[in-house]
């Protein structure tokens, strides 16, 4: 029998408490509190010292109690697939941290009554003093009326008196999403997270952070394959990530992928999917024994006057000012460069260097992009910059994107049981907004590394956050039938959501045909689908920032196919290798700086298809520019042919004029792609516009790709969207293992000096030019530092 302990006559001195005894006046104090039973020992309150002190209470509890409390079985809730088939077998079963009393769960006394009574953990019980009771909680007795929440609007005396409390259902501990670093948790397989046969996933697209996501669910979540279902607008999968043999039309690489030792999470799940090609390999060992024995660089990064090379002798060609510009970037902090331009921190000391020429048609810059994303890209890559003017720093496949990254995820998948639907077009996700406070996931791990513990403790969340509960419930399709279908969903249910795309409303010409300009945006496309869910949560992101100005975010690209021997003997004069080795060609883009549509262009190592035929080249071009008249055929890249734009190559490799036609109609195919949303991702932004990955109360959900917020990594590369697939898996499905942090180059000193004296071409430190007080200032620190270790390494790495 238990016994309710009775509020004392006098109040105590608050000095004389002990300090969880004060921390509960407090929450007496608050608006609003809920105390459940033991099962579900959750406090809502304002007191963020209550909540860490329930939060210790509650672990030392569950320990007791899970060893006790039976499991409650449930009926299994298995919605229908597309297939009309059902996932999993059997009923439901809770976790051991969420077991369920075999009765009601009931407060004991009468809910409205002055003096209620509540079950609580039995060490946080004696300090309230409370009495004992038969099993682990003690019962409290609170002296004031506790008001119960409704699941659709604030708490009400009405409901308080007519509702009996029946306390939230609680959370599995899921989440705990933990970044590291090293090979302790790099080694480590992770167990098989609870409950976990009993979910479901739904995910949409199919593009890299769509794959990585499923990947991760068979590899790390260890989810049955047979309840992921991946949604898929078009014919094949891949996204942005293609490589195709058209009909009709010929080879097609709508872009390249330009990879980087330090992409953390790309090599983490690349060591688990098997090679299509080599037995016993992995994708990651291929990569690895390629770029090993051929390992990339340019022999010729720039041209200028027909084919000649440009001379930038490796030099970035910045000036003290220019510098000091692209440093005050670095250090600027984010929130100061929100919604701003490149142009309002840069120059033309900047913007007329070999550096601006090398990072923009890189990485694909313009002017009027993001100086957030440009800074971030600086940090992310700092490690990389002396490695910037002959790409020595990149990494590349041996074959196309699409055959070399996203077929063996194919493979792997379909061998695990993965179902996948492809043309089926997902119009909206429907959630429930409300009916309380949405899970509360740790941010830390167990082991993890301080300093990470304390940086992502600091990781901005978005300002449109708020921790009401979010639920999605339901997947509004059409399915390759054309029929409208909807997927409802519940809390065991995992939704994946590739939102907006940067290759939404492509269009393909031919040898013969220009490219068509279709940036209208449809339903079951990225982009709507954004709008749609955007509507529904502030938190959700804001998708026109970035595709409401396609004339500011297009650009063009062509797949060149050489049908003989006639132009490579061009491109070989140029890179200075034989294109026909199966080895690094160009080593990256050729940029021709006097192109007035901004050209640049680059063969990987060939053949880039693998039924490609052996005398033949797959040559990538794009135009940053291409709303301007060509140098030579005096148009915009946007109204060109094929064949147009194969002349207009030509004439820039320096082929005389009198046999441009022929080569370009009789000895090549040309297919030109237009892009309006290419770039869409560098838009001027700000905090919130894109969602967090798995935003703050959301239950069952979570963003993937370009167009998701995770801290620190840039968007536009391979390890950005794979990232998001890891975080968004590990987050839902709580898989307790580290998601490998961004590579920390920008906090190693070595790299930041090294960087330092290469971005001014190699001249140290102290070569530059000061006035008489800062080189005598200079010249003291210098004189402390000589003699010691920091000394050193300014030498060591040319500093001084």
């Amino acid at each position: 029998m238990a016994i309710a302990a009775t509020p004392a006559r006098r109040p105590p001195n608050p000095r004389r408490m002990p300090r969880i005894q004060r921390d509960m006046q407090i929450v007496q104090s608050a608006p609003t509190i809920i105390f459940h039973p033991k099962i579900d020992n959750t406090l809502f309150t304002r007191s963020d010292n209550v909540q860490q002190i329930w939060g210790t209470m509650e672990a030392n509890e569950r320990r007791t109690d899970a060893r006790s409390a039976k499991p409650r079985e449930e009926p299994a809730r298995n919605p229908a697939r597309l297939d009309g088939t059902k996932p999993g077998n059997g009923p439901a079963k809770f976790p051991k941290d969420q077991r369920q009393p075999t009765g009601p769960a009931k407060p004991r006394g009468n809910p409205t009554s002055p003096a209620e009574t509540w079950q609580v953990p039995r060490k946080l019980g004696k300090s309230l003093g409370a009495r004992p009771s038969n099993g682990p909680a003690l019962v409290w007795q609170r002296p004031a009326t506790v008001r119960h929440r409704s699941s659709t609007g604030p708490a009400t005396d009405r409901e308080a008196s007519q509702v009996p409390h029946r306390p939230p259902a609680r959370t599995p501990k899921e989440g705990g999403m933990y970044y590291s670093s090293g090979n302790y948790e790099a080694f480590a397989r992770p167990k098989k997270p609870t409950g976990i046969d009993h979910k479901n996933a739904y995910i949409i697209g199919t593009g890299l952070a769509a794959l990585s996501a499923a990947c991760y669910l068979v590899r790390d979540a260890q989810m049955p394959g047979d309840h992921i279902h991946v949604y898929e607008k078009d014919s094949v999968p891949g996204g942005a990530c293609d490589g195709l043999d058209i009909p009709g039309l010929g080879y097609v690489m709508r872009g390249g992928r330009e990879m980087d030792n330090h992409f953390e999470v790309m090599w983490d799940l690349f060591r688990s999917i098997p090679s299509i090609e080599t037995p016993g390999a992995s994708v990651l060992d291929e990569y690895y024994w390629l770029n090993k024995e051929d390992p990339n660089f340019s022999l010729c990064r720039a041209t200028k006057n027909r084919g000649e090379d440009a001379g930038t002798e490796g030099k970035f060609g910045l000036s003290d000012k220019a510098a000091m510009e692209i440093m005050k970037l670095f250090f600027t902090p984010d929130e100061e460069l929100y919604d701003k331009p490149i142009t309002d921190f840069f120059d033309d000391e900047v913007l007329n260097s070999n550096f601006w020429m090398y990072w923009r048609t890189m990485f694909a810059f313009e002017n009027w992009h993001s100086a957030l994303e440009m800074k971030l890209y600086i940090k992310r890559y700092i490690h990389h910059i002396g490695g910037l003017p002959d790409f020595s720093a990149l990494r590349f496949t041996r074959y196309n994107q699409y055959e070399s990254m996203i077929l063996p995820m194919i493979e792997y998948l379909k061998k695990a049981g993965v179902q996948f639907h492809f043309n089926t077009k997902v119009e909206n996700v429907e959630f429930e907004i409300g009916g309380g406070v949405g899970p509360k996931r740790a941010v830390t791990g167990t082991g993890q590394d301080t300093i990470q513990k304390i940086q992502q403790a600091q990781f901005a969340r978005n300002p449109y956050s708020s921790s009401t509960r979010k639920l999605a419930k339901r997947i509004v399709l059409t399915d390759a039938e054309g029929h409208m279908q909807a997927v409802d969903l519940t809390e065991d249910d995992f939704v994946f959501i590739t939102n907006g795309g940067c290759v939404e409303n492509s269009t393909m010409g031919s040898q013969t045909e220009s490219a068509g300009w279709n940036p209208d945006i449809k339903p079951g496309g990225g982009w709507d689908m954004w709008r749609r869910i955007a509507k529904q949560d502030p938190s959700f992101g804001h998708p026109d920032k970035f595709c409401s100005d396609p004339q500011a975010t297009k650009w063009m690209s062509a797949t060149v196919t050489t049908l003989d021997g006639e132009i490579p003997p061009y491109i070989q004069k140029i890179c200075k290798r034989d294109p026909f080795t199966g080895h690094v060609v160009t080593g990256g883009i050729v940029t021709c700086t006097d192109s007035n549509w901004l050209m640049s262009w680059t063969l990987n190592r060939q053949q880039q298809f693998r039924d490609q035929p052996k005398d033949q080249l797959c040559v990538w071009v794009y135009g940053l520019f291409p709303d301007k008249p060509g140098n030579y055929v005096k148009k915009p890249m946007t109204e060109c042919t094929g064949e147009e734009i194969c002349e207009e190559w030509l004439w820039q490799m320096g082929v005389p004029e009198d046999r441009i036609h022929e080569l370009a109609h009789d000895h090549a195919n040309t297919v030109p792609v237009m892009m309006p949303y290419i770039t869409a991702f560098f838009m001027p932004r700000a905090a919130g516009d894109r969602p967090d990955v798995v935003p703050d109360g959301a239950v069952n959900f979570a963003f993937l790709g370009q167009f998701a917020e995770t801290p620190r990594d840039t968007i536009f590369t391979t390890e950005y969207s794979m990232r998001t697939g890891m975080e968004a898996v590990y987050t839902l499905a709580g898989v307790d293992r580290g998601v490998p942090e961004v590579w920390g180059s920008v906090y190693d000193v070595r790299n930041l000096l090294n960087a330092t004296v290469k971005l001014r071409d190699g001249a140290p430190v102290t070569a530059m030019k000061l006035n008489f007080v800062e080189k005598a200032v200079l010249g003291k620190v210098l004189k402390k530092l000589d003699g010691t270790d920091i000394g050193k390494l300014l030498r060591e790495y040319g500093a001084v």
